[in-house]
């Protein structure tokens, strides 16, 4: 196996100094930097001719940096297809890593408990992290935060000992958006399907749902078979479920009653697909910025790499206008 091509030897090969060599591989220019044009073009020709890599435990050395991002995930999150939920986030992380010059590292953890920090943690390979999942470890955030490590939470997350950075979709501007649309078609007595919380993401929707506007609203318990019969008793003309599979089951549920959706019940997903569950496009609902949420995440994190504080960004959802949500009838 050959011998991997050292500063040294580009440095011997072009007649310059390691540390010429060192300036022009970091593109160091200024007043305070004196290299001629060709002797520049005379390391960087032999740069490309032998293909050096830089090492990135060198580079670290020097700089503090080594260009590499962590994800870490709380949950399996891998997509198995292009119609998983965390995909569009995975594809934003790395399309833009890719853009600003990083690689990317996913951290798994153990396989017995997903946690950042334990016996054999790797997450200082990285020079920051980016955190996915629907839920996370309080524990973890409150110790990246005391300690001040670089990280960014794909998702709006409660304190933890002090601000934790993130970049989030706004739900309960969407959410209360979408009841006062429901009221404005005449839906007067308005229910929520769904548990609330404890993940931000769920009690975000529910608050967005109670803040809006002067309709009756109602919370129903979590999914369960009689969600009709609830439904009934309450005298609700539109449901809001916070699952996108529970409002596919809701639709399918009222039709096999002979309820016609949306003229007899208005339906709305605060979520979109995730897994296997089956698809209804027809099915009036939230389209969460999923891409741009990894996409800023990475922007985020490496502006806070570079000493920038921690931020707190929610981006806009927009609706998908489907075909469930009518004026009564």
């Amino acid at each position: 196996m050959s011998r991997r091509v050292t500063q040294r030897d580009i440095a011997r090969m072009t007649g310059v100094s390691q540390a010429t060599v060192s300036l022009v591989l970091n593109n160091r220019t200024g007043d305070d930097v004196r290299i001629a044009p060709e002797t520049r073009q005379r390391v960087l020709d032999a740069i490309r001719a032998t293909g050096y890599v830089a090492d990135p435990v060198a580079r670290r050395l020097v700089s503090g940096r080594n260009r590499i991002l962590g994800v870490f995930t709380y949950e399996p999150v891998f997509p198995s297809t292009a119609a998983d939920f965390y995909h569009p986030f995975l594809v934003g992380i790395e399309q833009r890593a890719e853009q600003v010059g990083c690689d990317l590292l996913l951290f798994t953890s153990r396989a017995d408990s997903r946690r950042i920090f334990h016996a054999d943690s790797r997450i200082g390979i990285a020079d920051g992290t980016i955190l996915l999942g629907r839920r996370v470890d309080r524990d973890d955030l409150a110790r990246l935060v005391g300690e001040g490590h670089a990280f960014v939470s794909v998702g709006r997350r409660d304190d933890a000992g002090g601000p934790v950075p993130y970049v989030g979709a706004d739900y309960p501007a969407a959410v209360a958006a979408l009841v006062e649309r429901a009221t404005g078609l005449g839906h007067s007595r308005i229910g929520y399907l769904g548990t609330g919380g404890p993940a931000e993401s769920h009690a975000d929707r529910l608050r967005g749902f109670f803040s809006a506007g002067p309709a009756a609203v109602v919370h129903l318990p979590p999914p369960s078979t009689g969600w009709l019969d609830a439904i009934g008793r309450e005298r609700l003309t539109a449901v809001f479920l916070e699952e996108y599979a529970d409002a596919v089951a809701l639709v399918a549920a009222a039709r096999e009653r002979g309820l016609e959706v949306p003229g007899d019940l208005s339906v709305v997903a605060l979520g979109e697909p995730s897994g296997l569950a089956p698809v209804d496009g027809s099915i009036t609902g939230l389209r969460i910025p999923r891409r741009e949420m990894g996409w800023q995440a990475v922007d985020q994190l490496t502006e806070t790499i570079e000493g920038g504080g921690a931020v707190q960004r929610l981006l806009p959802c927009t609706v998908h206008p489907g075909a469930t949500l009518s004026r009564i009838l």
